[in-house]
């Protein structure tokens, strides 16, 4: 089937295709746990979306709401997903801000990344039995 002839795809393709998610079974699994709204409404992983359909997507605490332009059904290179959709200019604003948010939050944390050190861990044992304050 040729671009062109393409008048309607499957949601969790198109998803797949335009690179939200890795795999197409994780995409199915989005739309089935209702992370993903077509024009406002709760979709199927069948549903079959076409050109100007608007799509609301989250993703952990992140959130695109998006307008369907071209329709494919094989995965291309980013660049080419991303001629794939628009995204409004609010989604991109509120997106970066809770993306901000999310890495002061990391920043902040007292501990850093991996398992805590053996004084990291005697202080959280204290902590849990309530022996000190935070």
């Amino acid at each position: 089937m040729l671009q062109d002839q393409i008048t309607e795809v499957r949601l969790d393709k198109w998803l797949w295709a335009a690179r939200f998610y890795k795999t197409r079974q994780l995409s199915a699994t989005a739309v089935k746990s209702n992370r993903v709204e077509v024009n406002g409404r709760k979709a199927k992983p069948s549903k079959m979306i076409k050109v100007n359909d608007s799509l609301s997507i989250r993703k952990e605490q992140l959130r695109y709401e998006v307008t369907v332009l071209i329709l494919r059904e094989k995965r291309v290179s980013a660049d080419l997903a991303a001629e794939m959709y628009d995204e409004s200019n609010e989604s991109i604003v509120a997106r970066t801000r809770v993306a901000t948010q999310l890495r002061e939050q990391r920043k902040a944390s007292r501990f850093e990344p991996g398992r805590p050190s053996k004084k990291d861990r005697r202080s959280l044992d204290r902590l849990r039995r309530g022996e000190i304050e935070n």
